[in-house]
């Protein structure tokens, strides 16, 4: 059974079994179980796809926290030509990585 996921303004593909990173969620400790309500869309063993408006009504995905951590750091460059401008500045984006338990229709 496969679902698409909304959470922290991005949508993701999930299979029981699969961790991804997603945005940080606040006050959740690893370990934690979370509860994504936001299903989209549902494709079960046989292939029968339902689709929500905008939410598939009582389907939810059960997950487990595994960590929070911070990603490889971005380093941008401003430059501008012949006139002595550059500025440079880094960014770590906070996520969280979440293991998928089940998909509870």
């Amino acid at each position: 059974m496969k679902a698409i996921i909304k959470t922290g303004g991005k949508q993701y593909q999930v299979a029981q079994g699969d961790t991804l990173k997603i945005e940080k969620l606040p006050k959740i400790q690893e370990g934690e179980k979370v509860v994504f309500d936001e299903v989209l869309l549902l494709i079960d063993e046989k292939d029968n796809v339902t689709v929500g408006q905008p939410y598939v009504a009582k389907a939810k995905v059960e997950a487990t926290l595994v960590r929070n951590f911070k990603d490889k750091k971005i380093d941008v460059l401003k430059y501008k030509n012949k006139t002595r401008y550059s500025v440079g500045y880094g960014h770590r984006q906070q996520l969280t990585e979440v293991k998928i338990d089940k998909i509870v229709v």
